[in-house]
């Protein structure tokens, strides 16, 4: 989503094992906009991958097994939009049972904006207008805030939302990126050095907000950690 910096795409293909890994992009969030699609083709086709993508909203939706498929790739890669039409598009196609069932054979899965939020149990999601709580996939029993702008609608809402009984969770800034395996958070990475990511829980009625140690990609030196089973990689670039 920055254009011209490739450090978060650059990050999760370093965790796939394979020297020429299988991408597939699911646009379903932005209603597989063709626009969205081609720019994931310019930055990913043209890189060490074999890249696909699964369109739901077109009479050709790209490959005849879509769970084959699926099952078949090293990442699979959700792009922003409204996590409320990709929940319910996924739902109706059966595509939520089978991004579990990639997730538990030890699938990559990334996605940033909505596509970070739809892994979580529960989420903050501003895109139909004021933030609302809604309920994600669950592949993390935590809840998740994206656009975590200080002083932003999102971010207080969150903290209302926290105090009125919604899971303790984790929220990033734009740029910021949370590297899951399995249900354990591994790191926090950011391809900007200012984003950062945080820890939030609730005690009684008081929000407690703790800033996790981020790493910037632009580093020298930073190499991804090694892709373990059950990997969930959460990225959370610009929208």
């Amino acid at each position: 989503m920055e254009s011209g910096n490739p450090l978060l795409d650059d990050y999760v293909l370093g965790l796939c094992k394979a020297e020429r890994p299988r991408v597939c992009f699911l646009p379903q969030a932005s209603g597989d906009a063709d626009h969205y699609i081609v720019r994931f083709y310019r930055a990913f086709a043209a890189t060490r991958c074999e890249a696909s993508h699964i369109s739901l909203f077109r009479r050709e939706q790209g490959p005849e097994d879509v769970r084959r498929h699926l099952l078949s790739q090293d990442l699979i890669y959700v792009g922003g939009g409204s996590v409320v039409s990709l929940l319910g598009v996924w739902k109706a196609h059966g595509i939520d049972t089978i991004l579990r069932e990639a997730w538990e054979a030890g699938v990559i899965l990334c996605g940033l904006s909505a596509g970070s939020l739809c892994w979580f149990a529960e989420a903050v999601s501003g895109f139909h207008g004021a933030p609302k709580r809604l309920e994600g996939l669950g592949l993390l029993p935590f809840s998740n805030c994206v656009h975590y702008e200080r002083k932003s609608d999102r971010r207080e809402s969150y903290h209302r939302f926290l105090r009125e009984g919604m899971r303790p969770g984790y929220a990033a800034e734009d740029g910021a990126a949370l590297h899951f395996v399995g249900e354990e958070l591994s790191r926090v990475v950011a391809s900007r050095p200012e984003a950062r990511g945080y820890r939030l829980d609730v005690s009684g009625q008081r929000v407690v907000e703790m800033r996790i140690a981020t790493t910037y990609l632009g580093e020298r030196g930073v190499v991804p950690e090694a892709a373990l089973p059950e990997a969930l990689s959460t990225a959370l670039p610009a929208a």
